[in-house]
């Protein structure tokens, strides 16, 4: 046995962790938060599609398909409780619920093509917002 062998063998293991439910169900989650089209609420209907005056936008695009986000499973509070529960199953460390989160730590568990899926849901959820090319958990109200 060389020494390389240890290092190809690295390379295609997959860590474990990935396969955990709660990490599994958090990229469901990921796939599941936006429907098809653009958004269809009575807001949207009224301003044609200007979202100009939105604090957090409804419609989005993602593999140049439009999209919306689907509110009735998307507040911040419900996507802070998937992430947590994913966090400390992937980190086995509970989540810091106020100041900066870990961008890098919560890509590590999700699906590489639900990166955008997560950056767009986490701002307009409201559960965090990016400052500076950092990311920071907004304190959710109860």
């Amino acid at each position: 046995m060389s020494a390389e062998e240890p290092l190809i063998a690295d390379l295609f293991e997959v860590d474990k962790r990935l396969t955990l439910k709660p990490v599994v169900d958090f990229n469901s989650y990921l796939r599941n938060a936006f429907g098809d089209g653009p958004c269809r609420c009575h807001r949207c209907v009224e301003g044609a599609g200007d979202e100009s005056s939105y604090s957090h936008r409804h419609t989005f695009e993602f593999d140049g398909r439009q999209t919306h986000r689907r509110f009735a499973n998307t507040a911040g509070s419900d996507v802070l409780q998937v992430l947590k529960k994913a966090w400390l199953s992937y980190t086995k460390a509970e989540l810091q619920l106020i100041g900066e989160l870990d961008i890098a730590a919560v890509k590590g568990f999700t699906d590489t093509e639900q990166h955008p899926r997560l950056l767009v849901l986490l701002a307009a959820s409201g559960l965090a917002r990016e400052v500076d090319g950092r990311w920071h958990l907004v304190a959710q109200a109860d």
